[in-house]
């Protein structure tokens, strides 16, 4: 899973160029959305090779914090490893929440919201020293302004159906899971389809967005939703203004409209293959929420769903 979380393509990328086999091809068809048109370094190879670098960092600082939070050497490498990776496995049935700390939970957090973050600003911050970088980037400031209203959300709610015994308490497991699923991480703690209300099929539809372009999250990526949100709101404005000529921009750069239809075609495809899956799902006598939600965390690489697959897959 570790290995996974970067992508075998680009660890190929790395080794490929030096037996004569072209990379290229490879790292534009890994890296999603339109950031796969910037190169971080004139040579593929060095690019690759930096980001393994930055990625391995972020798990051995991840190892450590989960180390000295309290967790044994052994879970600590292996939450590591499920962590960076935005992958959710776990040594333990329980997930996380075996552990009950609200330390392990803060450390998972911060990696996991890391590791959903473009692994191109993480080099630029680290090699041009520039973390600034992580501010001015239109998708990180979506991605973090996402994370944040339905983390409030989630919490208002706990609160008010009391569905923790604290404050505190709602608070830490309100924001890990909300930033879990939204990461597409899929690690759990008190079991997110018993949260009341709206909650849970919230979490599972957010889960379709995922983290950054060039990280390791699933789901469709945060970049081409602000795309989708932006050409939509173009198609609302030209209604009033029919002459105008409205460029789609991200930051102060015009988006090429190449880009916005490829954007459009891999959204189609996406829910094409989501409603017909849905709908074999169902035809092997799924109930309507679990053949909605399984379909949903496998499509996103979630993992958990909800009802007969909130906690496995067995009664499938």
């Amino acid at each position: 899973q570790w290995l996974g979380g970067m992508g075998i393509i680009v660890l190929a990328v790395a080794v490929m160029p030096m037996l004569g086999v072209g990379g290229m091809q490879l790292y534009r068809a890994e890296t999603p959305g339109p950031m796969k048109d910037s190169k971080l370094t004139p040579r593929i190879t060095e690019t690759a090779k930096a980001l393994w670098y930055i990625y391995l960092g972020l798990t051995v600082a991840c190892a450590l914090g989960y180390w000295f939070a309290g967790m044994t050497l052994f879970d600590a490498v292996g939450h590591s490893f499920s962590t960076v990776a935005i992958g959710g496995f776990s040594t333990h049935d329980q997930s996380i929440g075996y552990y009950d700390s609200p330390w392990i939970l803060a450390i998972a957090t911060v990696f996991m919201l890391v590791s959903a973050i473009n692994f191109a600003l993480h080099f630029t911050a680290v090699r041009a020293r520039r973390p600034g970088v992580y501010l001015k980037d239109p998708e990180v400031r979506a991605f973090a302004g996402f994370i944040i209203t339905v983390a409030a959300v989630a919490v208002v709610m706990l609160i008010y159906w009391r569905s923790f015994d604290t404050v505190g308490e709602t608070l830490w497991h309100g924001v890990f899971q909300v930033v879990s699923v939204g990461t597409t991480t899929g690690f759990t703690t008190s079991g997110y389809h018993w949260w009341p209300s709206f909650l849970p099929v919230m979490l599972i539809i957010m889960s379709a967005v995922g983290g950054c372009a060039g990280s390791t999250a699933g789901g469709m990526k945060m970049i081409r939703a602000v795309l989708l949100y932006k050409q939509g709101r173009r198609e609302i404005e030209k209604l009033i203004h029919p002459s105008a000529l409205i460029p789609i921009k991200l930051g102060a750069k015009p988006v090429p409209d190449h880009v916005i239809n490829a954007v459009w075609g891999f959204f189609a495809l996406y829910i094409l293959s989501y409603v017909g899956l849905s709908i074999a799902m169902t035809a092997t006598g799924a109930d309507l929420v679990t053949a909605f939600s399984a379909v949903t965390a496998c499509l996103n690489n979630l993992g958990p769903g909800l009802g007969t697959v909130a906690d496995n897959y067995k009664d499938l």
